[in-house]
C-alpha cells in the first residue's frame, strides 16, 4: 500500500485510513480485533477515532471507541509504533461533552489526558479539533441561508483558536501529541490557524478531514487547492456517504443493523430523490466494469489530486476487504469519464 506524508510532518501514513466510529455500538471489541488485523496484514498504518464515538453518539456510547481501541493497544504493546493513532475532540453542542460548551485551552489539555486513558498509550500522534467552535457549513448546513456569518465575530474565533493552539503546544512539549489537526473546518478556518502559527509560534496544522465523496465534493476545488498550496493533508471522511455509495440502500433497502437503521442527529439528509437516482447511476457504471459500488466510490476518491489518504469504515470483514481492495483498481481515462457525467448531472445532491 502506498504512503504519503502527513502535512509539513515527519509522518508516513497510509492511503488508506481505518475509520473506528462504529466500535461500541455495531461492532464489538471482537470485531475490532479482527478488522485491525485485516487492516495490518493490507499494509494500513493509520487509525482514526475520536472521544465522541461510538455513533450515533449519546452518553452511553461516549468514549467507547477509544477504549475498545485501548483494549488492543495494552494487549499488544510492541505494535503501538507501528500505527500512526488519530483522535479527535469534540466541539460544541452535545450537552453530555463539557456540557455542550465551545472549546477552551484547558478543555483541550483535559481532553487529550481522557483521550490518552482510553487509548492506554503515552502519546497520540494526531490530536484534532472534531468541528469549530463557531457555526459551520457542514452537516447539512451548506446551502445558501442556511446559517449566517454576519453576526460571528472573526477576532474573537481568531482568539479561541490561539487558545487552542497554545495548550496544544503544552502537550506538544509534554510529549502527549505529536501534531495538531482539524476536522469539518472550511477554507477560512485553515486559513486563521495557518495565520496565528506564523504570528505566534505555535503549531502549525498538518491536516484536515471533511467529508468528500461523488455524492458530496463541495470542497473540491478551492478547499482542496488551499491544502496542496499550504502543505496541509486532505483526509475525507464518508467516502461512500455513510454507505449510500455501496447502493445497499437503494429503493428504500434498510438493511439490518445497517446505519441507517439506527437514529441520526440530523435524519437522513443524505437520503434525497437525487442522491438516489445518482447512486443507482453509479452502480451501473461498476457493474460495466466488474467493480463494486463501494469500490468504484472508493477509487475515484482516491485518485482526486490532494488526497492524502481516505478514512474508510466498516461493520464486516467482508466490507473491510471490499473496501481496501479499492484501493488497488487504477479507473481508466473511460470510466472517469463516465463517472464525471454522472458528476456533472448531479453535482450536490444532498
Amino acid at each position: 500500500m502506498e504512503t504519503n506524508r502527513l502535512g509539513r510532518s515527519e509522518i508516513y501514513v497510509s492511503e488508506v485510513c481505518l475509520g473506528t466510529m462504529t466500535w461500541g455500538v455495531q461492532n464489538t471489541q471482537a470485531d475490532a480485533d479482527r478488522q485491525l488485523q485485516v487492516a495490518m496484514d493490507a499494509g494500513v498504518n493509520f487509525l482514526d477515532t475520536a472521544e465522541m464515538y461510538a455513533i450515533p453518539p449519546s452518553p452511553d456510547t461516549y468514549g467507547k471507541t477509544e477504549t475498545i481501541l485501548g483494549n488492543w493497544l495494552a494487549r499488544h504493546p510492541s505494535k503501538r509504533d507501528k500505527w500512526i493513532v488519530a483522535t479527535k475532540m469534540a466541539g460544541p453542542g452535545l450537552s453530555w461533552i463539557r456540557d455542550g460548551k465551545p472549546m477552551t485551552g484547558q478543555d483541550l489539555v483535559d481532553a487529550v489526558d481522557a483521550s490518552l486513558q482510553r487509548l492506554q498509550t503515552d502519546y497520540i500522534d494526531l490530536y484534532q479539533l472534531h468541528w469549530p467552535n463557531r457555526t459551520h457549513p457542514h452537516f447539512a448546513k451548506h446551502w445558501p441561508g442556511d446559517i449566517g456569518f454576519s453576526n460571528t465575530s472573526a477576532e474573537q474565533q481568531k482568539a479561541e483558536m490561539l487558545d487552542l493552539l497554545n495548550a496544544a503546544q503544552r502537550c506538544i512539549e509534554q510529549g502527549k501529541i505529536r501534531h495538531l489537526g482539524l476536522s469539518d473546518e472550511t477554507p477560512w478556518g485553515i486559513a486563521a490557524y495557518l495565520q496565528l502559527s506564523r504570528e505566534h509560534n505555535v503549531p502549525r496544522i498538518v491536516s484536515i478531514q471533511n467529508e468528500f465523496n461523488l455524492l458530496h465534493s463541495k470542497d473540491w476545488p478551492y478547499l482542496i487547492e488551499q491544502c496542496c498550496f499550504e502543505d496541509v493533508a486532505y483526509l475525507p471522511w464518508s467516502p461512500l456517504a455513510a454507505g449510500a455509495l455501496s447502493g445497499k440502500y437503494l429503493n428504500g433497502q434498510r438493511p439490518l443493523g445497517s446505519r441507517w437503521t439506527l437514529m441520526q442527529r440530523n435524519g437522513l439528509f443524505r437520503d434525497t430523490p437525487a442522491a438516489n437516482q445518482a447512486v443507482a447511476a453509479y452502480k451501473a457504471i461498476a457493474e460495466q466494469h466488474n467493480l463494486t459500488s463501494a469500490q468504484l466510490a472508493l477509487a475515484w476518491v482516491r485518485q482526486v489530486e490532494g488526497v492524502t489518504s481516505t478514512i474508510i469504515g466498516a461493520t464486516s470483514e467482508t466490507q473491510l476487504k471490499e473496501n481496501l481492495a479499492a484501493f488497488s483498481a487504477r479507473l481508466s481515462d473511460t470510466v472517469l469519464n463516465e463517472i464525471a457525467k454522472v458528476h456533472k448531472t448531479y453535482p450536490a445532491p444532498y
